[in-house]
């Protein structure tokens, strides 16, 4: 797990001097991992860190939005430091950034503050107050101080160009494995499982509920998975995303996972729920019967699903 640090005023003198990607890294896709390859080609010589906002700049702009996330902190840490990250500056993003203008972000955070010695960027990275900065003020910026700058195009494929806001809508769409394919592995939900009605183990198929929270909302409906355990293991299971119509409907989303063959105790632990195959939309039944039918037929798939994947 790579060092998080979110106050740019007291940067730690070990974390300074790096090359440094920026951008959001939401989801840190295949277009991501070309920017941190870029960083890393363009000086292998010095360690390698990631610049990022947190919250997410849409989110303090429009805090009305639903969620959108595809990975918080944490995972999206997590996931930088396989690629050999080791460093993430992860800017808390208020009023008083957000108002910063561009060649002072440039002086004051990535010159004084981190001391890059490289950054690296997508074609269409901006920043700084009402995006004032682009790639040709940041290059211009960044020589006048002696920052190198390697800017990366796109990573495309049949689709256009890989981006977060398309893997978003693939999930929405109900398209796990497209958005595995960009993202590079399978989405990710993790969260804390916590104790519901305990309904599914009345009915023979009890599962470990967590809330999406601040992560995006898929299609509703059910799902062929995977989940990683506390304890490092991968396991399969089929897992629900919904409000549970059947049973007069939750306020909430919840993503129900039953868990194939595991009798352990998940409570209050964190778990990462990976969707691999959207089985069909959210449904009314008739009645419980009708539901615990539907659950066995989703399983059956399920196993399926996974044992050809």
């Amino acid at each position: 797990m790579p060092e998080i640090i979110q106050d740019w005023h007291a940067v730690p003198a070990a974390a300074r001097g790096a090359t440094v990607a920026l951008g959001n890294f939401d989801g840190v896709h295949r277009g991501h991992v070309a920017v941190l390859r870029a960083a890393h080609a363009a000086r292998p010589d010095l360690p390698l860190a990631t610049l990022t906002f947190e919250p997410h700049p849409r989110e303090h702009f429009r805090p009305e939005d639903p969620p959108f996330r595809l990975t918080l902190l944490p995972e999206k840490a997590r996931a930088l430091g396989a690629l050999g990250v080791q460093t993430v500056f992860a800017l808390p993003f208020d009023a008083r950034l957000a108002a910063m203008p561009a060649e002072a972000f440039v002086e004051q955070v990535l010159h004084q503050a981190i001391g890059a010695r490289h950054l690296a960027c997508g074609t269409n990275f901006a920043f700084g107050h009402r995006r004032g900065g682009d790639v040709g003020f940041l290059a211009q910026q960044a020589e006048a101080r002696g920052i190198g700058l390697t800017v990366v195009p796109p990573v495309v494929d049949e689709g256009g160009p890989v981006s977060s806001t398309r893997i978003r809508r693939a999930l929405q769409d109900g398209y796990p494995d497209r958005a595995a394919a960009e993202l590079g592995r399978d989405w990710e939900v993790r969260g804390v499982v916590f104790h519901g009605d305990k309904l599914g183990r009345e009915l023979g198929w009890p599962t470990a509920n967590i809330l999406l929270g601040r992560h995006l909302e898929p299609a509703r409906g059910v799902y062929a998975v995977r989940v990683a355990l506390p304890d490092g293991r991968v396991v399969e299971g089929v897992a629900n995303v919904g409000r549970r119509p059947t049973l007069g409907g939750d306020p909430v989303t919840r993503l129900e996972t039953h868990i194939f063959d595991y009798t352990g105790d998940l409570y209050d632990q964190e778990i990462g729920v990976r969707l691999v195959r959207f089985l069909r939309p959210d449904a009314t039944f008739a009645g419980l019967e009708a539901l615990k039918a539907a659950i066995a037929a989703d399983a059956a798939e399920a196993r399926r699903v996974l044992a050809a994947a």
